[in-house]
């Protein structure tokens, strides 16, 4: 089967090769899928860069999500079938023509859903899913901030937190990102490009309940500012780490400040991280758990996932750049 391999840390116009290797066998617990379309990531970009601790050694198969049919079960598996169609959350390897699966980690999807949509289903919304519904619960009237909303898992909180009727600030760097998240039905929209946001919802004269940041370092500095009292932020991310170099990595560190539990326990606040890889490794159950609610939403027309971005797969470095550059707005789809 062929596998597009990262064989080097860096540009992604040299960083892949496309290589042939033995298709894998399923564990015990495990189901083999044959892969139609994979989805990215900002953490495949880390991982191309060689930021991020959680990629495997080089040369590596990337890849957290992957639609497809079920090709082979293990012996322990139960309640699927060969030939079902289905999305699976990977650890690693969806960049394949053939993934691994623990079978607690796929859902059977709905034969109309297109691929894009469903890849986005896996990493995205359960991620959305997981810090919106279950480490916080969000309510009706809550003021919330979402940075980077016109990405994936920015577009999923945007739906959920329409369902709550929520009121919606969300961060973006262009007009035409501006417009879509407008059309997503953000309430407010910010141009973190043209302005500092929490100075623009200071002068608003709101505080933020919940704020969600993908970004890091000195974003969350200034996300405390606008936090009100009992509010919460949930950190899964740090795309503000744009390098590996040390000073870039300090600026990083120390761009999110000084944080005291004192602090927190005065003002009743809370710092969350999320980590689905962990959630992954450590609560099969919960992931789960996750992965079929969301996929009932769609099935209920609550959630509709946006692809922004379709390429395939000998077009890796295309889609990578893409992503790279902040030109996509929603999921991007890598099908073979």
């Amino acid at each position: 089967m062929k596998v597009i391999q990262l064989v080097k840390n860096g540009s992604a116009s040299s960083a892949f090769e496309v290589k042939d290797i033995e298709k894998p066998s399923p564990k015990s617990e495990e189901v083999l899928i044959k892969v139609a379309a994979f989805g990215l990531n900002y953490a495949d970009v880390m991982a191309r860069n060689g930021l991020y601790a959680d990629a495997p050694p080089l040369p590596s198969v990337l890849g957290y999500e992957a639609v497809g049919t079920i090709n082979k079960l293990g012996a322990n598996v139960q309640g699927f079938e060969i030939g079902q169609k289905v999305v699976a959350f990977t650890r690693f390897g969806a960049y394949a023509e053939y993934c691994i699966a623990d079978h607690r980690a796929i859902a059977i999807l709905p034969e109309t859903i297109s691929n894009g949509e469903a890849v986005a289903l896996a990493t995205q919304y359960c991620t959305a899913y997981f810090s919106a519904l279950e480490m916080v619960n969000l309510h009706e009237g809550d003021n919330i901030l979402i940075h980077a909303a016109a990405g994936g898992v920015g577009t999923a909180l945007i739906q959920l937190a329409k369902e709550k009727s929520c009121n919606i600030y969300g961060t973006a760097g262009s007009q035409h990102k501006l417009d879509y998240l407008k059309q997503q039905g953000v309430d407010f929209p910010i141009n973190y490009r043209k302005e500092d946001f929490a100075e623009h919802i200071q002068k608003l004269n709101v505080s933020m309940d919940v704020i969600f940041d993908p970004v890091g370092g000195s974003s969350f500095k200034r996300d405390k500012t606008i936090l009100a009292h009992g509010g919460r932020i949930i950190c899964f991310g740090g795309s503000e780490r744009s390098s590996g170099s040390i000073i870039q990595t300090l600026k990083f560190v120390l761009g999110f400040g000084f944080m005291s539990p004192i602090g927190l326990l005065m003002k009743s606040q809370g710092v969350i991280g999320v980590n689905m890889l962990r959630i992954a490794d450590h609560k099969p159950k919960v992931l789960q758990r996750i992965i079929k609610s969301v996929i009932a939403l769609f099935n209920q027309g609550k959630i509709k996932p946006h692809v922004g971005g379709s390429f395939k797969a000998d077009k890796i470095a295309e889609a990578h750049d893409f992503l790279e550059n902040r030109k996509s707005m929603g999921k991007i789809v890598v099908e073979w």
